[in-house]
Parts: C-alpha cells; structure tokens; sequence
C-alpha cells in the first residue's frame, strides 16, 4: 500500500484557486457596493433641508443619555415580560393545536371551541385584546383581579397562542399517518404516540415559525404600555413628555432592536440548519 501523501492536480489547483479569487472578488464587491449605497443615503439625509430640526428632535445626544436609565430600567421589565410570556404561550399553542388534532365525534366540541378560539385571537387586534383585558376586566370588580401587568402579559399570550396554536398543528399534521399507525401497532396509546411519535417530529419541523413568533413578541411586548407600566416605551414617552424631544422613543427603538438580534440570528442559523437538513434528506 503507498504512503505517498495525496496532492491535488495541477486541474484541480487551478479550481481551487479560481474558486477563491472567486470568492474574494465577491466580498469586495459586496463591501464597495454597500459601502457606496451607505454613503448615497447618509448624504441625501443629512443634505435635506430640514435635517438639522430633525437631528434636534430626534437625536439629541443630551435627551438621550438623560432618558437611557429609565429606558433601561424599562427594558428590564420588557425582557421579564417577555420570558414569562414566550413560554406560556408556546405551552398554550402546543394545547391548543393538540386539542384541534383529536379524533371522533365525542370530541368535536372541544375542537369547535378551540378551533373558535384560534379564528378569533387571530383576527382580533393585538391593541384591542389589551384594551379589553387590562381595562375591561378590572371594570368587573372581582375580587383576586390581578394588576395590570398580569392582564397586559395575559392579552399577549392569548394572542400569540392562537399564531402558535397554528404552527403547532401544522407541525403535527405534517407526520405521515403511518407514522401514527406504525405506533398504535406497538401497542402506544394515543397519548404516548403523541409524547414520543409526533411531537418531537413536529416541533423540530416548525421550529423556525415558532422563533420567528417568537421574534415577534419580543417586538410587541412593548404594547404593554398601553396598559399603564412603565417599561421600555412608558418611559420613553414620558421622557418625551417632559422634554418636547423624541429622542427617548428613537432609544428605545435601538435597544429593542439590539434586544432582538441575537434570537434574529439564532432564528437564521435554525432555519438555515432545518433547510440543510431536508436537502441532505432529499
């Protein structure tokens, strides 16, 4: 058996050399070009004759490091929020798309309510739900009646787990049915097919939908001001209240923004890996 070591061809170096050129010559295209763009935009915005109130109005370095404090302070409740009300409304979603997929007559009702469930909460205004819940509940008078971070949060919930509810049951219909009869021939109920056939399929198929969700709410929790807690944007707007100034919401804006790309990019690289996957399948 030779020991010689491998050496590529004198074809396939040229390949691989063309191949880098190749390669190199597009990131400096894509560079030039996007630095080219950037400087197209930063002149035709600071060149506009109004640019100079606009830069007073909305970014004012004085307003800004003023107001980033108690915008961050704001933010914290924001991520609290938005932790709690990520997980309860994927367990939601997960219920309710189970709930759907039932089988049999005896079962309809529970279908008919969560299928009722699912057409409302996902037509019906995100801004409208709050409303309802953070001022239309207190307005009962019921004893227990929990403050109104508690209802704003359970507005979003409800909310996004009719989206989720969908992703879900698509996910879950997504599994071959002979998947399902394969399981029941082994002798699993049809809870334990559920638990260990279906769901791990289906929740790793729609994984990208779900953070895109996800990403979503990150974005819409700050709609929870409307209810009266000072997060994030409260305190923006208060600080323009006080100043005639909207740099806090510009503030605001960019921490948001920030907050968002690291779940924006993990979002990315799961959907990118899930497409990967299914080619390599194929």
């Amino acid at each position: 058996m030779s020991t010689e070591l491998y050496r590529p061809s004198e074809i396939q170096r040229g390949r691989t050399a063309y191949r880098r050129r190749q390669t190199i010559r597009s990131v400096l295209l894509a560079a030039l070009s996007t630095a080219v763009l950037g400087v197209l935009l930063v002149v035709a915005v600071t060149g506009a004759p109004g640019w100079d109130r606009v830069k007073q109005s909305f970014f004012n370095p004085e307003v800004a490091r003023r107001w980033l404090p108690a915008i961050l302070e704001g933010l914290w409740l924001n991520i609290r929020l938005l932790a709690v009300c990520a997980v309860l409304a994927l367990a939601l979603g997960l219920l309710i798309a189970t709930l759907r997929t039932l089988r049999g007559p005896v079962f309809f009702p529970v279908r008919a309510l969560a299928t009722g469930y699912t057409y409302t909460f996902r037509g019906l205004p995100l801004i409208i739900v709050i409303y309802l819940a953070a001022f239309g509940v207190p307005g009962l008078r019921l004893q227990g009646t929990p403050g109104v971070l508690v209802l704003g949060g359970a507005a979003l919930i409800i909310t996004y787990g009719a989206y989720l509810a969908e992703v879900f049951r698509a996910g879950i219909e997504s599994v071959h049915p002979s998947q399902l009869a394969a399981a029941r021939s082994l002798g699993l109920t049809y809870r334990q097919t559920m638990r260990h056939v279906v769901l791990p399929q289906a929740i790793r198929r729609v994984a990208p939908p779900l953070l895109n969700d996800t990403v979503a709410l990150q974005k819409d929790v700050g709609l929870v001001s409307l209810a009266g807690p000072i997060d994030a944007v409260r305190a923006a707007q208060i600080g323009v209240a006080q100043d005639a100034n909207f740099t806090p919401y510009i503030v605001a804006g960019v921490l948001f923004v920030l907050l968002a790309i690291p779940l924006i990019a993990f979002t990315d690289w799961v959907t990118l890996r899930a497409a990967r996957r299914q080619s390599a399948g194929a």
